[in-house]
């Protein structure tokens, strides 16, 4: 049996409006490549370089529960804005964040990581001194490559402690591309 197009957009909709999602998602094309894109009710919770979905969502649904579907609806204000950012015209995400099961060092972390300006960068050394853990370059590192919000949280404007572009989850081409796109380098 062949399901319309119609119909299951229809039942995707449907399933949004009535609150039978737990996380929405779809594939966001940008200059960058796909990607991943996802959404709860919490707000933006996932952004993945890889738009096989699989190992993604079934991250989300251990994370957010079961309910995993496709629904471009949900990620629209995240669409939206990624397009601007991409597009020159946003510099800061205002966007909601479904942070939920992070470890508290994590969530210092990121909250840090959010302060850094755009077109600007930092340390993992000094990122570590911001959450009060001098020492803690390598864990902060650990936190940048498991980042499950990329672009948004900007992982990408961490550096080496030289200057260097080091590990990216997205690779080292990406990473030189946004911050080529936000004038830092």
């Amino acid at each position: 049996m062949t399901v319309s197009p119609d119909l299951d957009r229809r039942f995707r909709e449907a399933a949004a409006t009535l609150g039978l999602v737990d996380v929405g998602f779809d594939i966001v094309d940008s200059p960058i490549g796909e990607l991943l894109v996802a959404a709860s009710d919490r707000g933006l919770a996932s952004i993945s370089f890889d738009p096989d979905p699989d190992e993604a969502l079934e991250r989300l649904a251990r994370i957010a529960g079961p309910r995993v579907l496709r629904s471009p609806r949900s990620v629209d204000h995240a669409r939206r804005e990624l397009d601007e950012y991409f597009g020159g015209r946003r510099r800061a995400f205002d966007l909601a964040l479904d942070l939920r099961s992070l470890p508290p060092f994590t969530v210092s972390v990121l909250e840090q990581l959010a302060r850094v300006p755009y077109g600007e960068t930092t340390t993992y050394g000094q990122l570590a001194s911001r959450v009060g853990h001098p020492r803690a370059a390598r864990a902060v590192g650990t936190v940048m490559n498991r980042n499950r919000i990329p672009i948004v949280l900007p992982c990408h404007r961490v550096v080496g402690s030289t200057g260097d572009l080091t590990g990216y989850a997205g690779g080292l081409d990406r990473k030189r591309t946004l911050l080529e796109l936000e004038g830092a380098r």
